[in-house]
């Protein structure tokens, strides 16, 4: 199986994914750029799709099934809450986008405008404030059990006698 990380440590400082993973990423984003050209160039501008009304009934029935798995995350207070509610921002900001831009009509440009104004951006904000707190409330979390976890190293006073005598330069700690 594949690695997706190499954990060096228990706490996330020593945390790294795997070597392949930022230049994967880069690569993909770099071979983007000349697909948006070529899109950009060979598309037309307006496009008659098939099924346009069960691709939309889809996205936001997925959407709302996200915004659900929030509430439950939040509820439980579960580590979940913290990709929940960054995917849910992400599809929030897709919707807006896509609302104002498929909008073929001034009154619909002008309900797509309103909806992601009042609607779509405070709410994919609300869910990037949510992921950003579960994220330090979590790393609170876990250095509050490496603390409870660290040996009482600290507190051990058998190497007080060889510091009075100066025979030990050191004392390296966990």
């Amino acid at each position: 199986m594949v690695a997706l990380s190499r954990e060096l440590r228990a706490s996330s400082v020593g945390w790294r994914p795997a070597r392949w993973v930022v230049p994967l990423f880069v690569v993909a984003a770099v071979v983007l750029v000349p697909w948006i050209a070529f899109l950009i160039r060979s598309l037309p501008s307006t496009h008659a799709a098939s099924h346009w009304d069960i691709a939309w009934a889809g996205f936001d029935g997925g959407l709302a099934l996200l915004l659900v798995s929030v509430a439950v995350a939040a509820q439980r207070r579960s580590p979940w809450l913290e990709g929940a509610a960054t995917a849910a921002a992400a599809l929030l900001l897709v919707d807006a986008w896509f609302d104002i831009l498929t909008s073929s009509s001034h009154l619909e440009l002008g309900i797509a405008i309103g909806e992601a104004a009042l609607v779509e951006l405070p709410l994919a904000g609300l869910c990037l404030l949510l992921a950003r707190d579960t994220e330090r409330v979590l790393r609170r979390r876990e250095n509050q059990a490496e603390m409870e976890q660290m040996p009482d190293q600290l507190t051990d006073t058998s190497a007080l006698p060889a510091l009075a005598a100066g025979s030990c330069r050191s004392i390296s700690l966990p």
